[in-house]
């Protein structure tokens, strides 16, 4: 099955980047570190919002947003392949 959204790869980077930040920030407790990674969602929220691609499909943004995030999510959750070592 096609998804129904070819998102561009910075942007789904993006969004994956945003997750690992989250989950880093919700086990920090150095708050200099804090600090750095609210600034690192801040600034990849931005990135995020103001993409070009949300203009491409107007009136689609919200259900696509959401599909990306649950793209993004679902394949944070994958586990790491095995290398296979001879």
């Amino acid at each position: 099955m096609t998804p129904p959204y070819a998102f561009p790869e910075d942007l789904v980077q993006a969004q994956r980047a945003w997750y690992i930040a989250y989950r880093e920030l919700s086990h920090e407790e150095n708050p200099s570190q804090t600090t750095v990674l609210r600034r690192r969602l801040q600034q990849l929220s931005v990135r995020i919002a103001t993409h070009p691609y949300w203009a491409s499909i107007p009136g689609r943004a919200p259900a696509a947003r959401m599909a990306l995030k649950q793209q993004t999510w679902e394949l944070d959750l994958e586990p790491e392949s095995e290398e296979v070592r001879p």
